[in-house]
């Protein structure tokens, strides 16, 4: 029995699968081998630091014909403003907004008719957006990889579905946070939500924009060697909220900063080398983001693979019977 939900129905999917916007990877390649897959891929929009006609553009051009969502970083957004507007003007499916207020920016979209997807890491988030009109709220657990919060996904997903439910709101709930198999998909529907969002899944697929070796890392890597940190972002004085740690793979630099934050932070010097590294995809340094759920994922595929293995193996385990 197809897995159809509230979700593929507000956005015209036929898999209740959205792919992460994840900047820098994401690309409109990565989006429209999803959508063509029956979920919904997302162009990874940044926190606006590179110009339209670098990143945007391109992607929303790689995309073709497909149909899309975009998401941002919401505090970068705040900075440049008119990256929306790059946005808009290509039609989204959806437009996605975490890791900061997102007020400034949904009435202009939702006059559009464009549904507003904002991902939150607590409750507290949870009723804020919910407030604001979010259309559909993404409970992220601490297991996801790149940035995120502290609260895990098994129990924050039915808090904000309960939180939805008693305000009488028609708002969707999907999961996200260490999710790469069918297993998390039917989990999640369980738990209440109408569908999950997968970021490292997707991220290690053939048409992600992450570097070979970062993807080969991924695949060799188990979730017990994943680290939740702000020591990527203080190694390269990114301006990201110290309340939104990352989780990358543990590397030589985790290793010797991590827990030493405020000495990284005065060191110059392993700051300058952390930047060099990055630059030159050293992931010895430099960091490879990616989520607890890497001990279920066993190969780089195409995208479009890892939309049906997850609606089979969903499929399967929610049709499954227990004696």
């Amino acid at each position: 029995m197809p897995l159809r939900t509230r979700l593929t129905e507000r956005l015209g999917i036929r898999h209740p699968i959205l792919s992460a916007p994840m900047g820098g990877t994401a690309g409109g390649a990565l989006a429209a081998a999803v959508s063509a897959a029956g979920g919904l891929g997302l162009i990874g929009g940044g926190a606006g630091t590179i110009a339209p006609d670098k990143w945007l553009e391109p992607q929303f051009a790689a995309a073709g014909n497909q149909r899309v969502g975009c998401g941002f970083i919401t505090w970068g957004l705040a900075h440049r403003p008119e990256m929306l507007d790059v946005a808009l003007a290509h039609s989204p499916v959806a437009m996605m907004f975490s890791f900061g207020d997102a007020a400034p920016f949904i009435p202009r979209v939702k006059a559009m008719g464009i549904p507003v997807i904002c991902q939150v890491q607590n409750v507290a988030m949870a009723r804020e957006v919910l407030a604001l009109g979010a259309d559909i709220i993404i409970a992220q657990g601490s297991e996801a990889g790149g940035h995120g919060g502290r609260r895990a996904t098994l129990p924050l997903v039915p808090a904000v579905v309960d939180l939805v439910r008693d305000a009488g709101s028609d708002a969707l709930v999907v999961a996200a946070g260490g999710i790469a198999d069918g297993r998390g998909l039917a989990a999640a529907l369980m738990l209440g939500a109408d569908g999950v969002l997968m970021g490292t899944r997707f991220h290690t697929s053939e048409e992600s924009l992450a570097s070979a070796a970062a993807k080969a890392m991924i695949v060799a890597a188990a979730g017990d060697q994943t680290l939740s940190s702000n020591v990527f972002d203080i190694g390269l004085e990114a301006p990201w909220p110290r309340h939104f740690p990352g989780r990358a793979l543990v590397n030589s630099f985790s290793e010797t900063w991590h827990g030493r934050e405020s000495a990284l932070a005065a060191d110059a010097e392993a700051k300058e080398r952390y930047k060099q590294a990055n630059q030159a995809n050293d992931f010895d340094i430099a960091a490879v983001w990616a989520g607890e759920g890497i001990d279920l994922i066993h190969l780089v595929e195409p995208a479009a693979a890892i939309v049906e293995r997850v609606i089979a193996e969903a499929e399967a385990a929610l049709a499954r019977r227990f004696d």
